[in-house]
C-alpha cells in the first residue's frame, strides 16, 4: 500500500492546514472527491519537482462511518480531551499541503478547495513555516525526539491489513503565552524543556525535573518499548499571535494518548508538564489518513 507522502515527508519549508466541515447531504460526493486527491497528490509533486512537496488527506472520527460505512480503522476513536486545558474541537477533514516554495504549497490549496467547492466549508486554516533551523517559536528545537530514515514510516503507519499503509494522525492549535514565557530565565526555560536552548542537547535523565517536558513526554509501554509518534508539527504566528500546529502520526492512537494524558493529568507527587504553564490548546481533533490505494478504491 502507497501511503500518503504527507505522513512521512522530512520537513519543509512551509505547510497550510486545512480543517474542513462537510455540508450536510454531501457525503457521497464527497468520497468521491477524495479518491481523486492521490493523483492531484502525484500531479503537484511532479510539476513543481523543486518544491517537495507532499499532500495529507485524514478524515475525522465523527464522519467516517459516513463517508466509509463498510469499514473503518479498528483503534479510530475521538479526540483524548483532557478538559478545557486539551480540549476537542471535531473537524470532518484535515489537509496538510506542504512544500519548500509558498506558491507551491498555496496552489495545492486552490487545487483541493476546487475539487471540494459546494461540498465543505472552512472551520480553520493556518500557514505554517520553517522557524530559523526548525524551532518552534519558544525557541527550542521542535521534534527532536522524532524517528529518522526508515524508522518513520515504522512508527507512523500500519504495516498490514486493510489498512496498511495509514496512519492515525492527531491535530491541536497552541497558541504560546510569549509574554509569559519571555520574562523566564534561560536556566528556567531549559529546565522546563528538559534540554538546552543553543544547541539543543538534552539532560540526564538524573538531572531532568519531574515537570521536564522530555520526563513527561518520553514514555514506554509495559513491555518497555518506547511509545514513539511522529511529530510533523510547524510554527504559525501572527503580528499578535504565535503558536504551533501540533501534528502526531502513528500506527496506533494510544500513544499519543498517553503523551497527552502525560502532559496534562499530575501524577502521584503532583507532577504535570509544565510546558502547558506557557502555551495553551485552543483546538484537538482525531483524524485517520488512509493509503493511497484505499482512497482511490474506496470511491470507486
Amino acid at each position: 500500500m502507497k501511503a500518503q507522502a504527507g505522513i512521512c515527508a522530512e520537513p519543509n519549508l512551509h505547510a497550510h492546514y486545512l480543517f474542513l466541515n462537510i455540508v450536510p447531504g454531501s457525503h457521497a460526493a464527497v468520497t468521491a472527491a477524495l479518491a481523486r486527491l492521490p493523483a492531484l497528490w502525484r500531479e503537484l509533486e511532479s510539476s513543481y519537482a523543486d518544491a517537495a512537496f507532499s499532500g495529507l488527506v485524514a478524515i475525522g472520527n465523527r464522519v467516517w462511518d459516513n463517508l466509509y460505512p463498510d469499514d473503518r480503522p479498528p483503534e479510530l476513536t475521538a479526540f483524548p480531551a483532557q478538559g478545557d486545558a486539551a480540549p476537542e474541537t471535531p473537524a470532518d477533514l484535515f489537509v496538510q499541503l506542504r512544500a519548500d516554495r509558498l506558491d507551491v504549497a498555496y496552489i495545492g490549496v486552490q487545487r483541493v478547495m476546487a475539487l471540494l467547492a459546494g461540498l465543505v466549508n472552512v472551520q480553520d486554516e493556518r500557514q505554517g513555516f520553517r522557524y530559523l533551523d526548525c524551532r518552534d517559536m519558544t525557541g527550542f528545537v521542535d521534534g527532536t525526539e522524532n524517528p529518522q530514515g526508515e524508522d518513520r514510516a515504522s512508527v507512523a503507519l500500519l504495516a498490514d491489513g486493510p489498512f496498511a499503509g495509514g496512519s492515525y494522525v492527531h491535530v491541536q492549535r497552541f497558541h504560546h503565552r510569549m509574554n509569559r514565557w519571555q520574562k523566564l530565565s534561560l536556566s528556567s526555560q531549559e529546565a522546563i524543556y528538559g534540554r538546552t536552548k543553543a544547541d539543543n542537547i538534552e539532560f540526564a535523565s538524573s538531572d531532568k525535573a519531574p515537570t521536564a517536558h522530555t520526563r513527561r513526554t518520553s514514555l514506554k509501554d509495559e513491555t518497555g518499548r518506547s511509545m514513539e509518534i511522529l511529530r510533523q508539527s510547524m510554527p504559525w504566528g501572527s503580528a499578535t499571535e504565535q503558536g504551533l500546529v501540533f501534528i502526531s502520526c502513528c500506527n496506533t492512537p494510544r500513544h499519543f494518548t498517553a503523551m497527552l494524558e502525560s502532559m496534562y493529568r499530575k501524577d502521584n507527587n503532583g507532577h504535570f508538564d509544565h510546558l502547558t504553564l506557557f502555551t495553551e490548546a485552543k483546538t484537538g481533533a482525531a483524524f485517520f489518513a488512509p493509503s493511497e490505494d484505499w482512497l482511490e478504491r474506496a470511491g470507486d
